[in-house]
């Protein structure tokens, strides 16, 4: 019988201690185009308190989440609390300019600004490039591109470590080969329904990168139930991802474990995994992922889950 606890684990060498799961701050902001409800403003930053109470001491957002909503909620919970608790990280990431497209070397360092005063911050702890795959990588990395803008900022000291997080497996592969990061953070791609980033995860341990898996639950499907959320990772999915899940959920009831669980702890049990991006928008939610972290597993419905995985000709990649 196995199960899963909230341990804080080193991210990578950078020699921040995190926990097994960080909360994700996507949903705070509010985006039912993409989760289907709202979030208020009281709830979210409700759920942020509830977070700096609870057992996770790790928090990932980005400036573009709404516009910038979840930032500017996650800095009132810290306002109101004084500061963050003590030994607490949050992360959070530059974007590019969503309205004009611009992701220059000058946009990641008003980005960066942006999010200090969101936040009401003087310095990150850990700052990512967020999404570069929507330009060419050889523009990225050139003189007075994003990642030298990003660089600079640590070496002035406004972020302690930067990462790279991003979907795209093969252009993740380049920045991880580029060694001026000291974090990957990947999403939808390592899952019970998919392991397509299983090489780029071992280029970046083999780096002694800090490794983060976000989107344990493929966009809802696997926390839910294929039932509810029928499209794995927002559409991006084979759509026979569902008939998987289904099965995969049926072994799950055979034993008595929400397949939410499964999910949660498929990548929490990774020792190439030093934390789990895990979106959360109510103060419940931290208890209820908690749980879900310490559900007990037995072995046997380890194996039949590995049995159940899709074929590689079906993962995202």
């Amino acid at each position: 019988m196995t199960g899963s606890w909230t341990n804080t684990r080193n991210l990578g060498s950078t020699g921040l201690e995190v926990t097994s799961v960080c909360v994700g701050g996507s949903p705070l902001g509010s985006m039912p185009h993409l989760y289907g409800y709202e979030v208020s403003a009281e709830q979210a930053v409700a759920a942020v308190e509830a977070v700096f109470d609870g057992p996770f001491n790790f928090l990932d957002t980005s400036n573009a989440y709404s516009d910038g909503d979840s930032e500017r909620r996650i800095g009132e919970a810290i306002r109101r609390r004084g500061g963050l608790p003590p030994g607490f990280v949050l992360a959070t990431k530059v974007d590019g300019d969503r309205r004009t497209g611009d992701y220059s070397g000058a946009r990641v360092r008003r980005s960066a600004e942006e999010s200090l005063e969101r936040l009401g911050l003087d310095h990150f702890e850990l700052l990512h490039l967020h999404d570069p795959e929507v330009m060419p990588f050889d523009a990225a990395a050139a003189p007075g591109g994003p990642v030298e803008a990003l660089v600079e900022l640590r070496d002035r000291g406004l972020a302690s470590y930067i990462g790279v997080a991003g979907g795209n497996l093969a252009e993740m592969a380049k920045y991880v080969a580029t060694g001026a990061f000291d974090v990957l953070l990947t999403h939808n791609r390592y899952t019970l329904l998919d392991r397509s980033a299983e090489a780029v995860i071992g280029a970046a341990g083999s780096r002694g990168m800090g490794v983060i898996n976000a989107a344990p639950y493929g966009g809802g499907m696997l926390a839910k139930g294929p039932g509810t959320q029928p499209r794995y990772a927002y559409g991006l999915g084979d759509i026979s991802m569902g008939g998987t899940a289904n099965a995969m959920q049926a072994a799950c009831q055979r034993y008595g474990v929400p397949l939410a669980a499964a999910a949660l702890q498929f990548s929490t049990r990774d020792p190439r995994i030093d934390s789990t991006v895990v979106g959360i928008s109510t103060p419940a939610r931290v208890a209820e992922t908690a749980a879900l972290l310490n559900h007990a597993i037995p072995t046997a419905l380890w194996d039949e889950l590995e049995a159940l995985t899709p074929p590689r000709e079906l993962w995202i990649g």
